[in-house]
């Protein structure tokens, strides 16, 4: 396989501006090794390799007339199926649009593709992004990269999945209850939750809501951060946005993690996490603890968080589901039909506690940050378990509240609406990717980016916190229980197996 594809995505995106490798190349990499890698993992689903060749080709005439290049130019790119591409099949993994191409970009797509991103495909998704298992009727189910029959997360699991493989330099991610974070643990890259705003969201239907975010994911950090740096920018469809600077996103300004002050928590005080997961974290916080200045283990009070993120969550699916479910609620999902059933038996009392526990916890949360620079948990509660098992319902004996319970230490993060990032930090009791995640001050993404940058590279001296790599030639054989979950496949070109369109 392609030693170029191992490279993180900065160093290719500097190769192609000196003309080290062509657009066109890096492009066929791709594709072969998607060919080769994806009948094990189902990462991938629409595609059109036609369109990315000529993208590819244009890119690498421009690199030779010396023209100017995007901060993506030549780069092959993964859309999550959640984001609208235009010209290109956009699923949300819902049989209601198995077949449908839109005619336009979202904001986002729009701003990556400016800055020359060579949009390849679309990756893989639960229904309509609900859950953290992606899997869906349309394209079934994703495979984890270190074991196929696991969970690779969600609801960004094929972007995660794809860049863990080396398959794709550069995928597109968002984030509600952790769909960044939670599958850049599981797979061992890294996801960055941005605060609201950062990315435009022009089609959030409650565009007020804090709760739901896009961003980037990446091999290291600094990928991670130079596709921020494209997808961030101000749009007036987007009224929780306020400016970044792009040269400051690009250009880090390492953390000196000797003068950081560190707060831990297994579980904010009231997340369900597995006792394996609780000593791995005292492990992982041992082994770290001398980097900083000071490293304290803190009681969290996180309130009713839970039923907040209930209801808070809940709204966002009635405003965008209410006329299917009430045409015909077969068509949609079963985590998308509890979601809307949840918010429908609510009241505008439901809806305005919700609205001040989620202040008072936004303002109790803040407090810990006039003593401590970071505040850092484990991502997720416990070790990938099966695709086939929907989602988590029991812990240790316990069962969960309802289908997303099991990832509190991602959502409630997301209720108090700091930036957040997931690292990869070695392996878990079961050899499965740990990751850490690093929670950074109230729209304070530049110094928490700073600071994981800081991380990673210390991770990479320290003994059982370095990331963990997939064995790729385990992934040479196909695994085909993961399409043959598909129920209803999309009958678009697009659809059509790499291997035809590429051949």
């Amino acid at each position: 396989m392609s030693d170029l594809l191992s490279l993180p995505a900065t160093e290719l995106r500097q190769r192609i501006g000196t003309k080290e490798i062509s657009p066109v190349e890096l492009l066929e990499a791709c594709i072969e090794r998607i060919i080769a890698l994806n009948p094990a993992t189902n990462a991938i689903t629409g595609t059109d390799v036609a369109e990315a060749r000529r993208v590819a080709k244009t890119a690498e005439q421009a690199v030779r007339r010396g023209e100017p290049l995007g901060l993506l130019h030549g780069l092959p790119t993964g859309i999550k199926d959640l984001h609208e591409t235009g010209g290109l099949l956009t699923t949300y993994g819902s049989p209601l649009h198995a077949n449908d191409v839109p005619e336009f970009d979202c904001a986002m797509v729009a701003n990556v593709r400016a800055e020359g991103a060579v949009i390849l495909c679309k990756t893989n998704v639960p229904e309509f992004g609900a859950g953290a298992n992606s899997r869906n009727p349309v394209w079934g189910a994703t495979g984890n990269p270190f074991n196929p029959a696991l969970n690779p997360g969600g609801s960004s699991g094929g972007s995660a999945v794809a860049l863990a493989t080396d398959m794709l330099p550069v995928c597109t991610g968002s984030d509600t209850g952790g769909s960044l974070r939670i599958p850049a643990a599981i797979c061992g890259v890294v996801g960055f939750r941005p605060s609201p705003g950062v990315v435009p969201m022009d089609k959030r239907p409650h565009g007020w809501s804090a709760i739901s975010v896009l961003g980037p994911m990446g091999k290291t950090v600094a990928d991670t951060r130079l596709l921020l740096a494209a997808q961030a920018a101000m749009d007036d469809r987007e009224p929780l946005g306020f400016p970044v600077p792009r040269e400051q996103i690009l250009a880090p300004r390492p953390a000196d993690l000797g003068s950081l002050r560190v707060a831990w928590t297994e579980d904010f005080g009231q997340a369900p996490v597995g006792s394996e997961i609780r000593q791995a974290m005292r492990e992982k916080m041992a082994a770290m603890s001398h980097l900083f200045a000071a490293c304290d283990h803190v009681a969290i009070d996180m309130g009713e968080a839970d039923r907040c993120f209930d209801v808070v969550r809940a709204q966002g699916f009635v405003a965008r589901y209410q006329s299917q479910y009430e045409t015909d609620p077969s068509l949609l999902g079963p985590n998308i039909r509890a979601n809307y059933e949840i918010g429908a038996k609510m009241t505008l009392s439901d809806a305005a506690w919700a609205a001040g526990e989620q202040t008072r916890l936004f303002r109790r949360f803040q407090t810990l940050y006039r003593d401590y620079d970071l505040v850092l948990s484990p991502t997720v509660p416990v070790t990938p378990f099966p695709w086939t098992q929907l989602y988590l319902e029991e812990l240790e004996g316990v069962k969960l509240r309802n289908y997303y319970h099991w990832l509190a230490l991602t959502y409630d993060v997301t209720l108090v609406t700091n930036p957040a990032i997931s690292l990869p930090c070695g392996t878990d009791p079961m050899g499965m990717p740990f990751g850490l995640q690093v929670t950074g001050r109230f729209r304070g993404d530049l110094d928490l980016l700073d600071a994981a940058q800081s991380l990673e590279s210390a991770f990479n001296r320290i003994p059982g916190l370095t990331r963990p790599r997939p064995d790729l030639a385990k992934l040479a054989t196909p695994h085909p229980a993961l399409a043959a979950f598909a129920t209803h496949r999309s009958t678009h070109a697009h659809a059509r197996p790499i291997a035809e369109q590429a051949a």
